[in-house]
């Protein structure tokens, strides 16, 4: 017999780990150091790409390394730290990289124009940021706080996809993953998309100015994430 108050449980369950997976993924991008096409050109700190590129690469990456370790256990806290370590490994692999061509091909030394002095390193900073420019390169703090966003962002995308893929369901195994996957990656460019209108363009990380701006971001991601949950249990529980 179908036990229909268990099954309602757990759906209330999974509605509320998908909206703070969505909430953790919309905070997460504000701590990935973005800069756009004005670092393309070592115009600005950060890497030379666009908010929802980074946070959608960083939290996928996270998001197939937890749909891995679901294959190999049932156990939240590993799933999610699986999810946190793959998207670390990404963006610290992405910023490691953007660094060697901004030092080493473009010849500019990293450097913030946000703050006078490194908040971890304590290295001086703005007589090194060439005239004209926002900064250039990858200082520590921003590479600190991109490995932070995409912790976060792996735990984000790691809790929302274990929710859908354990939704009761006629699905078969594979195709349940399959589409799981499909409303995950759906909710992920949701929350990727609405901290890029409340960044605004660049950001640093966490000692940027704008990082303040996260609570706006948060909170409607919170309600359109909460929304986006409720449609994806339902759709997928009654199939």
């Amino acid at each position: 017999m179908i036990d229909i108050a268990g099954i309602l449980i757990d759906n209330i369950l999974f509605v509320a780990l998908i909206t703070l997976g969505g909430v953790l993924i919309s905070w997460s991008v504000h701590f990935v150091p973005v800069g756009g096409a004005p670092a393309a050109m070592a115009q600005a700190t950060g890497i030379g790409t666009g908010t929802v590129q980074l946070a959608a690469g960083a939290g996928l990456t996270g998001l197939v390394t937890a749909g891995a370790m679901i294959n190999v256990t049932d156990s939240l806290p590993l799933i999610l730290a699986s999810g946190a370590v793959g998207a670390m490994i990404m963006i610290s692999v992405t910023m490691i990289v953007g660094t060697w061509v901004y030092t080493y091909g473009v010849g500019v030394p990293p450097a913030s124009a946000k703050v006078d002095y490194d908040p971890i390193t304590k290295d001086r900073q703005d007589i090194y940021v060439s005239q004209g420019t926002e900064g250039h390169g990858l200082p520590t703090v921003s590479f600190v706080s991109g490995v932070i966003g995409g912790g976060l962002g792996g735990i984000g995308g790691a809790m929302v996809y274990y929710s859908l893929v354990n939704i009761t369901t006629g699905l078969s195994a594979t195709n349940l993953m399959g589409l799981a996957s499909i409303f995950a990656v759906g909710i992920f460019f949701v929350n990727a998309v609405i901290p890029s209108y409340n960044i605004g363009g660049t950001i640093e990380g966490f000692h940027d100015p704008k990082f303040k701006r996260w609570p706006k971001a948060v909170i409607t991601s919170f309600i359109v994430t909460f929304m986006c949950s409720i449609v994806g249990v339902i759709a997928i529980g009654g199939l």
